[in-house]
């Protein structure tokens, strides 16, 4: 009645801005953790939030991105399985394309995934799956399965020590887990379809973006050293059999065509995403790495594909050449030479270390040898920070000494006005004019290669596949 007798007032009042509200936002608001907080549920997912936040490089802060994604969950939690169940929504400062959910309804997404979804049904047919797995306790079940798997095989090691009995124990118990999983994760499709469609969400969006995810996927696994375990298809297995199920399941509320996509809302409320590394990370330009944080920066040599991790800069080339790149704090000052002879390094050649200067800068270099790789170890100092570089070859390989000079001649400090003038990527939201084509348009895309093929991910174009006037597209640039 108050909401009502409110609305009422401010009718009243038609045309004439007099009315003055007197109704304040509580000093202690609602929330999920409060929600939840007498189900154990929720204490599993808040136990595993901060590591969560924490491996996915923090929480992505944009009150437009976070308005965005609580619009669709809060659409899907009206047509949910169990519409009390609250729901906290985190957007992961990651570029990776991932979505997941922990019990007690924690849903997280990445920016990666923002960037790489076309509507709000594609985030909401990701979203709805997620949710499913909450309220349909699969973390939980999952849990108790895994924890029954593990007794079997402690069981069947102690009884069967490592005989061919105890071994196919272990296997069966892997291979229950293994269709466990790929039930629940049908069983949250089916779901999830459901709530898109009672939504008033386009139902085929669920198996339109797990094509996006695909063509995402194939578009990463030029590199073949990429690491794919932050990627969403890692943990949600895609037989080619799924998209046409889930087809088959939109199929209940009609034709293609059927739904709101929310296309325009979206592409607003994505236009300015982050894309690709942030600034805390460092960039990654061709084949340079420029850390603007740390005021480094250095090339690879060409070939060459770098992949920044959280933990360290990897990059790898031809005739299995490979790098990495990270940093440590040294408080103590001691000498170079005296630090790579302190133990971190294996099969170290200790009368090959040499004291130099790199970029102007106190450095010193040395070589080992461990299995079937030689190594080259190159340190730098700035102030009371230690920048190393591992150049790793095979065995005898005659690539190492050229591969680590160009990596110890293109390192140096950058400069303020080169600090001030490198931007972060972003995605950007342009209409295309009659003369645009998809070259014209994909060529105004910056800091990024391939970019062709890039735009058609990004745009889900098909092979063949033509820009129209008018049409909003998504481009990567720092402007």
């Amino acid at each position: 009645m108050l909401g009502a007798a409110v609305l009422l007032s401010g009718c009243q009042t038609l045309g004439v801005d007099v009315y003055e509200p007197s109704l304040r936002p509580s000093n202690t608001p609602q929330t999920a953790e409060k929600a939840g907080a007498s189900d154990p549920r929720t204490r599993i997912g808040a136990d595993q939030h901060p590591r969560i936040i924490a491996s996915y490089g923090g929480e992505f802060r944009d009150a437009k991105t976070e308005r965005l994604v609580a619009r669709i969950v809060g659409a899907l939690t009206l047509v949910s399985e169990n519409p009390q169940q609250a729901y906290r929504i985190t957007v992961l400062n990651s570029p990776a394309v991932n979505a997941f959910a922990l019990p007690g309804g924690y849903l997280y997404v990445t920016r990666g995934l923002l960037a790489l979804a076309n509507d709000a049904s594609e985030v909401a047919a990701v979203l709805s799956h997620e949710m499913a797995h909450v309220t349909a306790n699969h973390g939980i079940e999952r849990q108790r399965r895994e924890q029954e798997v593990e007794l079997a095989g402690q069981v069947a090691e102690e009884l069967f020590s490592d005989s061919l009995a105890g071994r196919q124990v272990l296997a069966r118990g892997k291979l229950s887990l293994a269709a466990f999983s790929r039930n629940q994760e049908l069983q949250a499709d089916v779901i999830g379809v459901r709530m898109l469609g009672e939504a008033g969400y386009d139902p085929f969006a669920a198996a339109r973006f797990l094509e996006s995810m695909n063509a995402n996927q194939r578009f990463g696994a030029v590199d073949p050293d990429a690491d794919a375990s932050l990627d969403f298809l890692a943990s949600h297995p895609n037989p080619p059999q799924r998209v046409e199920l889930a087809k088959n399941h939109a199929r209940a509320f009609g034709q293609e065509g059927v739904g709101d996509r929310g296309r325009d809302y979206y592409l607003d409320g994505i236009d300015g995403l982050l894309f690709g590394d942030s600034p805390n990370e460092g960039y990654v330009r061709g084949n340079e790495f420029l850390h603007p944080v740390l005021g480094v920066r250095f090339a690879v040599p060409d070939g060459f594909r770098i992949d920044n991790q959280a933990e360290a800069v990897l990059a790898t080339g031809p005739r299995d050449l490979a790098i990495r790149f990270d940093g440590v704090t040294d408080k103590g000052r001691q000498s170079l030479a005296t630090y790579i002879a302190s133990g971190w390094v294996t099969g170290l050649d200790e009368s090959s270390i040499r004291e130099t200067r790199i970029g102007g800068l106190p450095a010193a270099t040395a070589r080992a040898s461990a299995d079937k790789w030689d190594f080259d170890i190159t340190v730098i100092r700035i102030k009371d920070r230690i920048y190393r570089f591992l150049t790793a070859a095979p065995l005898g390989s005659n690539d190492l000494a050229a591969t680590a000079s160009v990596i110890r001649s293109g390192f140096r400090k950058m400069s303020s006005s080169e600090i001030k003038a490198l931007k972060p990527l972003r995605i950007r939201i342009v209409t295309a004019s009659a003369s645009d084509t998809l070259t014209s348009l994909s060529a105004r895309m910056r800091g990024v290669e391939r970019k062709v093929e890039l735009f058609r991910l990004l745009n889900a174009l098909s092979p063949g596949q033509t820009i129209k006037a008018g049409q909003r597209v998504k481009i990567v640039t720092d402007q």
